[in-house]
């Protein structure tokens, strides 16, 4: 009887250790990997005219994210090569996120004659409908989470991450409700409802990024993330030929040091929690080195750059990487064929460990 008890005992023991193996998912951070997301982000056309998942695994990257506008994407994901690459990067352990440049969809243009109260309010107190919205319409706000539910219905990441940004750089509203609160502010006011009706309508567990950029890189202070709003940082007036350690380099045409860049992080990863804080670069962004006109000039790839800025994150203990990679499509590839740098770039991200600490 005790030899009985024994052999069930080890049989259940064995079926819930292959159980839970079934269950692994794939890219989930292991022992060697410091950071969880090696990641690119590429637009509908480089998707459509590459095999980026299978290059994507030749590289180490591990997510894909798919940019620009939820319409774009969510065409480009139910036609055939939209299809197909969701099954390829499925076939090569790919994770697959969307992030997007979302208001306008969200939030249609042509519902200013509807209602002017639903969209900001300029500078000089004239409603507009050039961009972003007035985050204290209750109106506008519905009308913007039922289209988060309806296109993340269609556009829904392996990874559980969900990217809704603002209108790109451009102001918020200036009305008499929304002007006492920073953009920062106006951002998470409607990142915080969008996150409810995720979490109510999609996925008990989704979490969306706010994206800390330009004209929101201020930490909030009034307003507090509801859980599982997580930090994306972006510091897009930066210099890429100089590490972000060195801390008053700046570019020419802008103030903003790198110094300033490291104090804005800082303070927002007192707001956002480190674990799930990622940041958006633009290491590998070929559009914004061709001044986004094509054609497209190569890329100015720095490795040593790159090495001393993931060092420099990692310290801070963000374990999300990711950067721009658009127009890197099949003309691009054809006039300059080297893959070296991609390689380098996942090959940083996944072989980066953290210095130990000196006792």
């Amino acid at each position: 009887m005790k030899n009985i008890f024994f052999r069930v005992l080890f049989l259940s023991m064995l079926f819930t250790t292959l159980l839970s193996c079934k269950n692994v998912q794939p890219n989930k951070k292991t022992n060697r990997d410091f950071f969880v997301t090696h990641g690119i982000i590429l637009d509908v056309n480089d998707l459509s005219t590459v095999d980026w998942p299978k290059l994507a695994k030749e590289s180490g990257i591990n997510t894909i994210g798919c940019h620009v506008t939820p319409s774009q994407v969510a065409t480009f994901i139910e036609s055939n090569k939209g299809k197909q690459f969701l099954k390829d990067c499925k076939k090569y352990g790919i994770n697959v996120e969307y992030e997007l440049h979302a208001l306008s969809d969200l939030l249609p243009r042509d519902l200013f004659k509807e209602d002017s109260t639903m969209f900001r309010m300029n500078e000089e107190g004239k409603r507009v409908a050039d961009y972003n919205l007035c985050v204290h319409s209750e109106k506008a706000l519905n009308i913007i989470c039922d289209n988060v539910v309806k296109y993340s219905k269609i556009l829904k990441p392996t990874t559980g991450r969900y990217f809704y940004w603002i209108d790109d750089g451009v102001p918020m509203c200036y009305c008499p409700k929304c002007k006492n609160y920073s953009e920062s502010e106006q951002s998470l006011i409607l990142e915080n409802r969008i996150i409810k009706a995720l979490r109510s309508e999609v996925d008990n567990y989704a979490s969306l990024a706010h994206l800390a950029y330009h004209r929101t890189l201020e930490a909030p202070v009034k307003i507090k993330p509801e859980d599982g709003v997580f930090l994306e940082f972006a510091p897009f007036h930066r210099k890429w030929d100089k590490p972000i350690n060195e801390l008053n380099v700046k570019r020419n045409d802008v103030e903003i040091t790198h110094g300033d860049y490291l104090k804005y992080l800082d303070d927002n990863l007192k707001v956002f929690p480190k674990e799930t804080a990622q940041v958006l670069e633009y290491w590998l962004d070929v559009s914004l080195f061709s001044n986004w006109k094509k054609p497209a000039v190569q890329l100015p790839w720095n490795k040593e750059v790159f090495m001393s800025d993931i060092d420099t994150y990692a310290k801070r203990g963000i374990r999300h990487i990711t950067t721009f990679g658009v127009y890197m499509d099949n003309v691009y590839f054809n006039n300059y064929p080297d893959v070296s740098f991609l390689r380098e770039y996942g090959g940083g991200l996944k072989q980066y460990a953290l210095p130990k600490a000196k006792k």
